[in-house]
């Protein structure tokens, strides 16, 4: 037999395979050559390998026969496994087959770690794999020996109940190394009992029982070692829990007792044995205490809680050494990412998996990290792990202790590939302090991170009444805060209500680290009790959710926004307390300050809808008024900061309304056509969805408000008299109905976000007792032989907002065609002047020194009339009067076809800008639209003057 060539080794690593080599020699084994050239970096990095080699004279063979150079195959392992417990006779003789089974594949896979053959994916892969089908088949026989004793449990189907093996950490991430406890928790899904011959047996106990023989199975050690170390402490109650807990009672543990950490630890929960469905039924029940609707900030603290406990017991311990739980380790990666899931997961269903290397590339992808931070971070992540392995495979031992002799380290030196010591410590050194400065910036307490300054404790003292109410007051002055007094008084009253006084202690905690840092904040800003009322308001609000309050404590940047909108606008801050939900768009000032394209909203709506289950209507209605809400605080809080212009804001909104329609239509279209198929047509190729939805009035003429409804009109263009085509048909005007109906309800119907929108659509055409789709034939129809002229000057308004493009073209060419219709000017003045002095009747302020911005003569309504009089009076003969639908343009295509003077189109088009920002304002401070008679008494005369004019009327 070749011997082996040392020639690659340190002297004294040498010495040690060398002496390996003679006791295998001696128990007469013999090796095949094609496992030589690898076996002295393997027997140097690992006593274990060459003591099983030295005990098993088979292992060499049985190596190559199950190919060092790939990874293990889930179906043969299985089958592998099966065929070996099936023929047990037994319980003893299950555990020994079990412990040879796992040596030998332990045995596989340090040899391709060592040899350079796998890399840390493929190890820890092939250990989680291993550990899943040898729990999996362990199980299976210990099931059906227990059904063939004691009978089997049935649920309320009929069908066999399974107890389901959860696996947690490191196994549960399928990150399982080499010689790690494994993590289980056992559960059934149904109660029940076994009728026996002396008494009945319950679930529980037959369950319980299981549990234990699997247990016994894995964690015994016997003379062929044990299988894996077993560790249930992570159940519910811990040790003094039931070993096997049923579903139901499980899913109330964590409801009523759960605790934060165990929170960290579900993130990892996977069914790995027994009924594998049922195990999911389970993990899906227990998302909403592992992932909070809202974004969870308070995770941050936790985590600096169990740091800081892990951080005692390492230096109590003397553990600095340790590349698992000392400075920069692979726990402080952990908990970088964990942190983030917990936050976000509840928003980000993607990030609810456990595997820690799946989601680092998933917070770069949803910016949550940069590309930099997700890069080091996974790299010192690998590399820790895989010091972590060169330290276990030693003697299979579980271990992430850095050696304390130079023997130890010359040979994790030599398995990690450095050239020495000394080059290998600082590539581990470089890797801990780039987690450290990472975890730093993540998990670090934003309050620690600031100088202790006698004006924080003053404010806590304020904020706890530890001050008599002048020093207090006189306290409050100091740092800026204006009224005092009536502030002093609003937080005293927040203080002593009876909802603060009841808050859980984990929330006081959060308030009692908020209320200074709130009220410096007011300082700062120069604001006083209007804007405190606002916060207050605010607080109270998320008392019970204190979550949010953890978000501001942990975010001064979102603390400081909060402060200065709420100040701002009483809508903001009314929006902000109904939703706080929106706080998260607080956190970048880049993006809440800067809107995006209308391109852009279409493809992050499509992005978030795509997260959501195709048929979850309801969560897709969420993510749709989440969606709209957090844009609405965008662009109202861009508005009041002066950063965007009145006719942005509106293109804006317009766009929302837009990007929100398009999908709306969509989510309506798929379901029905999935059920019935598609409407047919005469003539042509479809169009999906062969259908428009036509915006009329502000959402039309790209004008929308804060506070805007949206009025619609639904058109579709499918042939009469026919049919869809799927296997269960209904005629063309039944599915468009249907669809309508679906559309109305998407956008009105409220939801726990609010209603999407208020949808109007009385323009339809016979108003209220017309269909709620018309055909494009019967809205052509009625609009050139039965519309009123009103109902022609709400379509000079009126465009395609959502829908197919050939649709869109066949609405426009009607909309063109009934516009440029002749008509008689003076019927058309009268008819124009009638609707207009009912509407002033109506809607006008009537009130002495007041103006209301639209309503009152010289409003927003007077120009809009004109523009539209001026639309049907020349349309007939200049065409391009029908190119655009907002009064901003159409002025100015007024004014250049010389059909209006340029000097007044100015004037009107100055009046209704002036007027529409006043409006905007306003809403955002929740007032109506009225005003003092002499503010914009220049231009209402202006306005009033030329529709004298316009319409030819005496004084």
């Amino acid at each position: 037999m070749t011997e082996p060539d040392y020639s690659g080794l340190p002297d004294d690593l040498a010495q040690l395979v060398d002496q390996h080599w003679q006791r295998f020699q001696e128990a007469g084994h013999t090796l095949p050559d094609a496992l030589l050239a690898d076996l002295p970096k393997v027997w140097a990095g690992s006593d274990f390998v060459a003591e099983h080699f030295i005990r098993d004279g088979e292992l060499g063979p049985w190596l190559l026969e199950h190919s060092l150079d790939q990874r293990l195959d889930a179906m043969s392992l299985v089958t592998q496994v099966q065929q070996a417990v099936a023929a047990c006779v037994g319980e003893d003789e299950l555990k020994q087959v079990l412990r040879r089974l796992r040596q030998r594949h332990m045995t596989r896979i340090i040899w391709r770690d060592l040899a350079g053959q796998g890399d840390y994916h493929s190890t820890v892969a092939d250990l989680s794999l291993l550990a899943d089908t040898l729990i999996s088949c362990a199980l299976e026989q210990l099931y059906d020996w227990a059904r063939a004793r004691q009978g089997t449990p049935t649920g309320p189907d009929g069908q066999p109940v399974k107890l389901v093996v959860f696996a947690m950490g490191k196994l549960g991430a399928r990150e399982l190394n080499l010689s790690s406890d494994i993590d289980l928790i056992f559960a059934y899904e149904h109660e029940g009992e076994l009728e026996g011959e002396r008494r009945a047996l319950s679930f529980h106990q037959f369950f319980q029982r299981l549990g234990q023989q699997l247990i016994k199975a894995l964690d015994q050690t016997t003379a062929d070692g044990f299988v894996f170390r077993v560790d249930m402490r992570l159940r519910p109650w811990g040790k003094s829990g039931a070993l096997a807990v049923g579903f139901d009672a499980m899913e109330s543990y964590y409801e009523t007792q759960g605790r934060e950490w165990e929170r960290y630890a579900l993130i990892k929960m996977r069914p790995v044995a027994g009924d594998l469905q049922a195990g999911a039924r389970l993990v899906e029940r227990l998302n909403p205490f592992v992932y909070r609707r809202y974004i969870d900030y308070g995770a941050f603290q936790s985590l600096r809680e169990m740091k800081s406990l892990i951080e005692r017991e390492v230096n109590r311990k003397g553990m600095q050494a340790d590349v698992k739980l000392g400075a920069g380790g692979i726990r402080e990666v952990e908990f970088i990412v964990q942190a983030f899931q917990l936050i976000r997961g509840g928003q980000l269903p993607a990030l609810r998996q456990p595997n820690l290397i799946q989601v680092l590339p998933l917070l770069l992808e949803q910016g949550l990290l940069p590309e930099d931070v997700v890069e080091e971070l996974r790299d010192a992540y690998v590399f820790l792990r895989d010091v972590e392995h060169r330290l276990q495979a030693v003697a299979d031992r579980q271990t992430q202790r850095l050696p304390d002799d130079e023997a130890g380290w010359e040979r994790l030196t030599f398995a990690m590939g450095f050239s020495s010591r000394r080059v290998f410590e600082r590539g581990l050194r470089r890797h801990r302090e780039r987690v450290r400065f990472h975890f730093s910036q993540v998990i670090a307490d934003p309050e620690q991170e600031s100088d202790e300054r006698q004006s924080d404790q003053d404010l806590v003292d304020v904020w706890q009444g530890r001050l008599e109410p002048e020093a207090a007051i006189a306290t409050l002055a100091n740092m800026g805060i204006q009224e005092a007094e009536q502030v002093h008084d609003l937080i005293h009253e927040l203080r002593e209500s009876r909802a603060v006084e009841n808050m859980q202690r984990i929330g006081r905690d959060r308030l009692d680290r908020l209320m200074p840092l709130l009220l410096e904040g007011l300082g700062y800003q120069g604001h006083g009790a209007v804007t405190a009322a606002r916060l207050v308001a605010f607080i109270e609000a998320v008392l019970r959710r204190s979550a949010y309050i953890a978000l501001l404590v942990e975010n001064p940047g979102a603390l400081t926004q909060l402060v200065k909108l709420s100040g701002a606008s009483p809508w903001i801050a009314e929006r902000l307390a109904r939703h706080p939900v929106l706080l998260d768009e607080l956190l970048d000032v880049g993006t809440l300050y800067s809107p995006p394209a209308r391109t852009e909203l279409d493809d992050e709506l499509r992005q978030q809808l795509l997260r959501v289950a195709e048929d979850d209507l309801e969560q897709q209605m969420e993510v749709l008024r989440n969606f709209k809400q957090a844009h609405l605080l965008r662009v109202a809080a861009s508005e009041v900061t002066q950063v965007l212009p009145l006719m942005k804001v509106s293109d804006y909104l317009t766009w929302l309304a837009e990007s929100i329609l398009n999908q709306v239509v969509m989510l309506a279209w798929e379901p029905l056509v999935e059920r019935h198929g598609k409407p047919s047509r005469d003539s042509g190729q479809p169009c999906d969805p062969d259908f428009v939805v036509v915006g009329y009035g502000k959402l039309g003429g790209i004008e929308l408000g804060h506070n805007s409804d949206l009025d619609l009109v639904f058109l579709h263009d499918a042939a009469p008299g026919g049919n869809t085509d799927g296997d269960k048909p209904v005629s063309n005007e039944q599915f468009y109905a249907r669809l309508g109906q679906r559309i109305v309800h998407i956008l009105s119907t409220r939801t726990m976000s609010g209603q999407l929108y208020e949808v109007d659509m009385r323009l339809r055409p016979s108003g209220k007792s017309g269909l709620l789709v018309s055909s494009m034939a019967s809205f052509e129809k009625y609009q050139t032989q039965d519309a009123w002229t009103w109902e022609h000057q709400a379509l000079v308004r009126a465009r395609v907002v959502a829908g197919c493009n050939r649709a869109r073209q066949a609405f426009d060419a009607i909309r063109h065609q009934v516009l440029c219709q002749p008509r008689d000017p003076r019927g058309l003045r009268d008819d124009v002047l009638a609707m207009r002095e009912r509407m002033v009747t109506h809607l006008g302020s009537g009130k002495e020194g007041r103006f209301h911005l639209k309503q009152d003569p010289g409003g927003i309504v007077d120009i809009e009339f004109m523009v539209q009089y001026g639309v049907l009076r020349w349309a007939s003969s200049h065409g391009e009067l029908t190119r655009f639908t907002d009064n901003v343009r159409l002025l100015e295509t007024l004014a250049a076809l010389e059909l209006m003077p340029a000097q007044d189109a100015g004037l009107l088009r100055e009046a209704y800008l002036a007027y529409r920002s006043a409006a905007h304002r306003a809403s955002l401070r929740k007032e109506k639209s009225i005003v003092d008679d002499a503010e914009f008494r220049d231009l209402r005369e202006g306005v009033r003057a030329i529709w004298k004019q316009w319409f030819d009327l005496e004084e």
